[in-house]
């Protein structure tokens, strides 16, 4: 087993720390890379897998439970400085059911205001974060609204993650803190950057992550939904083959992987063509100045015009496609999570569960280092 602790350097702030619907204590990696010494962290949790993992790596953590046990803890909320949490998203999410607080699981909303609201009552010097997905406009007003008739001060941030990760992930933020997302600096990560594994990437940010990319993905569900990321292989993808089309010999060329290409022809529709993906290899500017290769496959099973150049036109059968979901490690790496943090003992379907519903870290070590700017004022 390995430890995840981080050498706390002289003279960093000092802060006691609540968080509710801890997960695998993303917020607590947020808070020592935003330059803060943790001096107590109480966490409530109750998926066992994710407590093994925060135990894993901080084993000195408190633990309280169910929230919805909250008013039997053990715990002096006039000594909490921060309470953060994620609250469920189900209910919510525009991929969910709607339902808002009328599933139970939304009901937790309100559980976690009635913390967050005792918090600020026993140390009104107190902070508090509340994370979720983006949603329709109106649970959103929703949970605004009653957000500000509970705490005081709130600041609603949306917020993507693709600014600081090779990821699209939009969430919301209501919090006391105070910042400025007009001056967050885009840290030029992409998605080819975080592969563990070498393949091809057709786009510089991932789908969001979340908690079901354990199932998988297909190309379906990848160009039509714009779901669960895929990795292409990269297993000469340039061999030539010959369209059934009139015309010289090089405007013939077509690229198939096995260089087993799929004969094109003027079927004149009926679906009655070869179901096929039509791409290229394009070099594209990076944002420090460097071009690299890129895998740009088209969703509409035509083909690019063909040119002279083997890359400029890939055709791929799409039962010969050959595609991967992204590791664990890739999956960690989108949320920011470093690499030595431990998932000792802990399955790979557990590990996509409790990645897909964490923060992305570097968002809320960013958010973490407003609150020390505003409080060293």
């Amino acid at each position: 087993m390995r430890l995840f602790i981080a050498t706390p350097k002289k003279d960093q702030p000092k802060i006691r720390v609540l968080s509710l619907f801890d997960g695998l204590s993303a917020s607590y990696i947020a808070l020592e890379r935003a330059g803060y010494t943790v001096d107590s962290y109480i966490s409530s949790e109750i998926d066992r897998y994710c407590i093994q993992v925060s135990e894993n790596n901080y084993p000195d953590i408190k633990r309280v439970g169910d929230i919805t046990d909250w008013k039997s803890w053990d715990v002096d909320y006039s000594k909490i400085d921060l309470v953060i949490g994620g609250f469920p998203c189900q209910s919510w999410s525009v991929s969910g059911r709607g339902l808002g607080d009328k599933d139970p699981r939304g009901m937790l909303f309100w559980t976690m205001l009635d913390v967050m609201k005792k918090v600020m009552e026993a140390n009104p010097k107190a902070h508090y974060l509340m994370e979720n997905v983006k949603m329709k406009r109106e649970f959103e007003q929703y949970i605004t609204h009653h957000t500000e008739q509970a705490l005081p001060n709130v600041n609603k941030y949306l917020i993507n993650a693709s600014k600081f990760s090779a990821q699209n992930r939009q969430r919301n933020y209501w919090t006391n803190i105070e910042a400025d997302i007009s001056q967050i600096k885009d840290k030029g990560i992409v998605l080819k950057d975080i592969l563990e594994i070498d393949g091809y990437v057709d786009r510089d940010k991932s789908h969001c992550l979340d908690a079901n990319y354990f199932k998988g993905g297909n190309l379906k569900s990848y160009f039509e939904k714009h779901r669960r990321q895929l990795v292409f292989s990269d297993n000469g993808l340039c061999h030539v083959g010959d369209a059934d089309i009139k015309a010289n010999q090089s405007t013939k060329r077509v690229y198939h992987p096995d260089g087993k290409a799929p004969t094109l022809t003027t079927m004149g529709g009926g679906h009655r063509e070869p179901k096929i993906l039509c791409g290229a290899l394009r070099g594209r500017y990076k944002a420090n100045g460097k071009t690299e290769q890129q895998l740009e496959l088209r969703k509409d099973y035509k083909t690019n015009s063909l040119t002279t150049v083997q890359k400029d036109n890939l055709v791929v059968e799409e039962e010969q496609l050959t595609y991967r979901k992204l590791t664990t490690k890739e999956c960690s790496r989108l949320q920011t999570i470093p690499d030595s943090y431990c998932f000792d003992g802990i399955s790979n379907t557990q590990k996509y569960k409790m990645l897909g519903n964490s923060f992305c870290v570097d968002v809320v070590a960013w958010l973490f280092e407003n609150l020390k700017n505003q409080e060293e004022k």
